[in-house]
């Protein structure tokens, strides 16, 4: 075939009336090869006319580009739509996708951030700020030690209010180590165990009767003779072998008061995890015994005579006791365990008596990190294949114009060809093909 723009173009996805525009433009390539009696000598003119004769022979070329018509209409243009719609909604998707990534790196990023401001630090060298941190413990348990001076009433309530019901002092007494700890702050677990302890021991010797010293007979003594002794010139100590250093005691004065704590009974009441739980625990306890007290004052109405008559013979601290003044109290002892159990307090407390929590805590907040930055980066690759589909739809669009006017093209040859058939009478073709 000569090099022709228009040839190509036929030849790409040729038909009959493909062949009937080759065999026009060779009228005019092929033009020198026409003898006198008007047929064409090109053996390229030849083929394609016999092509021509052999596609018109039982009209095979109209059942050809019938079945070419249906195809298209069918399948190839609803194929490519689809495709089309298939890229247009997985954008829509990569679209969600990519704000839902957004969003949770933001969350997460938002929760390392609370933790790190809560914590105290910046988060650039979690580890080492977390520890520099532990300086700031003292000032916080002194600060408790502080406000726990304003749990004194609600103490004195429960323990009175205790002693009242039971007729007589609680075995053990009511909440021990706060009432301690309201009393002289933030010791050492040392002095707490040691509150209270008597050492003024005695030892009793049983009853002497009426015997009298001066009467008692030693027997016939006498210091003469050879059992004299000669003291002279020896010196007694006596080495019982005994470090008190070691023993962890300090013998103030002549006595055995005093002492040097280690371990745990060197930690503070606030910083001694046993302790700690124990404080926690007895203000839970006073907590729930004040909001049981409150809901009975408020549920008792004024003219109870039984209430006022189990309150008679109560000491003074029970019977003056209002309902605000108990939500007074309540109200301070809620702040103290809020105090207590702050998060950033737990946390700095566990990092103190825990070495490997320190790490845990470090290993979180990197997590942390690491799980935003993994989730940017899924949301860089859904942006990548939001693209690529993007791309496919604006290769596919030109694809699906061109098989539309291919048919619609294709239609209309089919209509021209059948109406010179019937004396050019009008003919339309129906269906799919003009929904295209």
């Amino acid at each position: 075939m000569p090099v022709h723009e228009g040839i190509m173009k036929l030849l790409s996805d040729i038909n009959y009336f493909h062949c009937k525009k080759i065999v026009e433009i060779l009228k005019e390539t092929e033009a020198d090869s026409k003898n006198f009696f008007g047929s064409y000598g090109s053996k390229r003119m030849k083929d394609w006319q016999e092509i021509i004769k052999l596609y018109e022979k039982d009209n095979v070329y109209l059942s050809e580009a019938a079945q070419m018509l249906i195809r298209n209409v069918n399948y190839e243009v609803p194929s490519i739509k689809k495709q089309i719609a298939k890229c247009e909604q997985f954008q829509q998707e990569c679209d969600k996708k990519v704000a839902d990534y957004g969003k949770a790196a933001n969350s997460v990023r938002g929760e390392f951030q609370t933790t790190c401001k809560q914590l105290g630090i910046q988060g650039r060298r979690i580890k080492h700020e977390l520890v520099e941190r532990l300086a700031e413990l003292p000032a916080i348990y002194s600060k408790m030690a502080g406000n726990a001076k304003n749990l004194d009433s609600a103490a004195q309530f429960y323990s009175e209010f205790v002693m009242f019901v039971l007729g007589k002092e609680y075995p053990g007494g009511c909440i021990p180590l706060l009432k301690y700890l309201i009393k002289n702050g933030n010791t050492s677990t040392y002095h707490w165990i040691d509150f209270g302890d008597d050492t003024g021991d005695s030892i009793d010797f049983g009853s002497l009767g009426d015997a009298d010293a001066a009467n008692i007979d030693f027997g016939d003594i006498t210091l003469e003779g050879g059992g004299d002794i000669d003291w002279s010139g020896i010196e007694v100590e006596i080495d019982f072998n005994i470090s008190l250093e070691e023993s962890g005691i300090v013998v103030e004065s002549v006595g055995l008061e005093g002492g040097v704590a280690k371990g745990q009974e060197a930690l503070t009441i606030l910083d001694n995890p046993s302790t700690r739980n124990t404080l926690v625990d007895e203000i839970k306890e006073l907590e729930s015994f004040l909001k049981i007290r409150l809901h009975e004052m408020r549920s008792s109405s004024s003219g109870d005579l039984l209430s006022m008559s189990l309150l008679q013979d109560a000491p003074t601290i029970l019977q003056l006791q209002s309902t605000e003044s108990v939500e007074k109290m309540l109200s301070d002892l809620q702040g103290a365990l809020t105090d207590i159990t702050d998060q950033r307090t737990q946390h700095l407390h566990n990092i103190k008596h825990s070495p490997k929590y320190v790490d845990l805590l470090a290993n979180s907040l990197k997590q942390k990190l690491a799980a935003a930055e993994k989730l940017v980066a899924s949301q860089e690759v859904v942006r990548q294949r939001r693209s690529e589909a993007h791309s496919e739809a604006n290769k596919l669009r030109p694809k699906l114009k061109l098989v539309i006017d291919k048919t619609k093209q294709l239609q209309a040859e089919i209509q021209q060809d059948i109406s010179k058939k019937y004396k050019g009478r009008p003919v339309n073709l129906m269906g799919g093909v003009n929904t295209l």
